[in-house]
């Protein structure tokens, strides 16, 4: 008997085995299509890293895509990737149905986001994209207008304290200010950040942050069954628990009204007229349009929505503060585009600085667009997109297995001479349309700072409009310079593009005529 379990263990064993190798030696043998550097056992290109600063990875991959090609590969560990900016590749990858899962990478964001938008796949990804269109339909972002002018004026009223001498690091109050006003349009309440950076929760999302920074540069917590063996995991589950339980008591809160209200018509109506309650004449948050949704006839659960507000709270709060933090850099350095944008302001608003800013406005503000649109092509918020390829497929007449990660990065398309002529200058009006000659159209999938295809940003109107929001209203406040000895961003390519070294600015009192 022994005998007989022995010999079917092993049998397995061996039939496991046999599986695992012709798997690699499938997957070594499409890769060797790919140029790319010579990788080493077990680690394969791995051992590059090793001691590197995070800055350093761009570099790298830049290095190699020089050296080796437009379309590369490389291995970390037994992990082969492939890193593209060829357009023959990019765009049948991102304008694929099939090819929607997200790279592994996107796997440190599950504690957080469980299967929420951003990292789920198949039917849910398409049922929640579908669910979700509507909180960005024009009517409701028209609302988020007011979010984002009552958070801009506390903004520009803690920046008020400096003196025109003083050098201030904009990037911690913008990231303060981009919390306030993701909180409150996501789940209708203000967590105050901007008042309280000292908070529970401001800080849970600041420590969550550090979390996927180490995990994703650091090898030692990139292996989850190490990373849970550290202090590190304590210290992100603690953070969890906190933005967690902060959602979850929202989302419970705002249930439990809608029911009230709709179980007691007559309350719901004077509820509504005093703005309490869910109704057509209240504004929406994003929390609202998912408790009234439904998905095969079925409404969301509270960890349906948990899932959804985390990921709108993840993806609009890194994301625009990179954008508006560079966007004002860029302004600095090019007084003149400061400038026009300030006079369009003036134009389009008025010279009452106090004014608010209405949804008309926002999209009147023309050339502010075109500024935001060239800073996301030299500093796209999202410095690589990654896909992974769960069936062996082909693209561009090249084999692809199973199991590879492919990663596209906006950051090298936005800065590749061939696709835009002076790649490292700052020129707003190469994205006006009136000024394209000949007819000719840029490729969509050139510029891709929002993605593109099936699984393009869902919130990108919400980011311009915010950004166009939020700078319009410190430069409405200060004239924006920098520092006499700022020296060029140190750029770090983590899930969110970001300076290694504070940029400080020095803001003096705008100036009417």
């Amino acid at each position: 008997m022994f005998f007989l379990i022995f010999s079917a263990i092993s049998v397995v064993i061996f039939v496991y085995a046999l599986t695992v190798v012709r798997k690699y030696a499938r997957i070594i043998k499409l890769s060797k299509d790919f140029p790319g550097p010579p990788a080493l056992p077990i680690v394969g290109n791995g051992h590059t890293f090793f001691g590197k600063q995070a800055e350093d990875f761009i570099c790298i991959a830049i290095n190699w895509m020089d050296i080796y090609g437009q379309t590369i590969r490389v291995w970390f560990g037994p992990e082969l990737n492939i890193l593209t900016s060829d357009m023959k590749f990019v765009e049948p990858l991102l304008s694929s149905h099939d090819l929607l899962d997200k790279a592994t990478e996107y796997d440190f964001l599950r504690p957080w986001l469980h299967q929420g938008l951003l990292v789920s796949t198949g039917r849910k990804w398409f049922g929640r994209r579908k669910i979700i269109t509507p909180a960005f339909h024009f009517r409701i972002l028209e609302q988020f207008v007011d979010v984002f002018d009552a958070q801009s004026n506390i903004l520009v009223k803690l920046l008020s304290k400096y003196s025109p001498e003083d050098e201030v690091e904009l990037y911690p109050y913008i990231t303060l200010c981009a919390l306030d006003v993701i909180c409150e349009t996501a789940m209708g309440v203000s967590c105050k950040a901007q008042i309280n950076s000292d908070s529970k929760y401001v800080q849970a999302v600041k420590t969550i942050s550090m979390v996927l920074h180490k995990r994703m540069f650091d090898v030692q917590y990139r292996l989850d069954f190490l990373f849970r063996l550290t202090n590190l995991a304590r210290i992100q589950n603690q953070a969890l628990k906190i933005i967690h339980d902060f959602s979850n008591d929202v989302i419970v809160a705002r249930r439990n009204e809608l029911l009230r209200a709709q179980q007691d018509k007559s309350t719901a109506q004077v509820a509504d007229e005093n703005d309490n309650s869910i109704g057509a004449k209240k504004k929406m948050a994003f929390l609202d349009i998912l408790l009234q949704s439904n998905i095969d006839g079925k409404p969301l659960s509270n960890m349906d929505i948990q899932e959804e507000v985390d990921t709108f709270m993840f993806e609009g709060h890194d994301t625009t503060t990179s954008a508006i933090t560079f966007c004002l850099y860029n302004l600095a350095l090019y007084p003149e585009a400061q400038q026009k944008c300030f006079e369009e302001i003036c134009d389009v608003i008025g010279k009452d600085k106090d004014k608010a800013i209405t949804y008309t406005d926002l999209n009147s503000l023309n050339y502010m667009e075109l500024v935001a649109k060239e800073t996301l092509r030299l500093f796209p918020s999202v410095p690589l997109l990654g896909r992974k390829v769960t069936k062996e497929c082909t693209i561009n007449g090249k084999r692809i297995p199973a199991g590879t990660n492919i990663g596209i990065s906006p950051l090298v398309l936005g800065r590749m001479e061939e696709i835009f002529p002076q790649s490292d200058k700052f020129i707003p009006e190469r994205f006006d349309s009136s000024m394209v000659t000949g007819g000719d159209k840029m490729n969509p999938y050139c510029y891709i700072p929002f993605s593109a295809g099936p699984r393009n940003c869902i919130g990108q109107k919400f980011a311009m409009l915010e950004i166009k929001s939020v700078v319009s209203k410190i430069l409405r406040h200060f004239t924006v310079e920098m520092a006499p000895d700022q020296e060029e961003p140190l750029l770090v390519a983590e899930l969110i593009l970001k300076s290694k070294n504070a940029l400080k600015f020095k803001l003096k009192p705008r100036i009417y005529t």
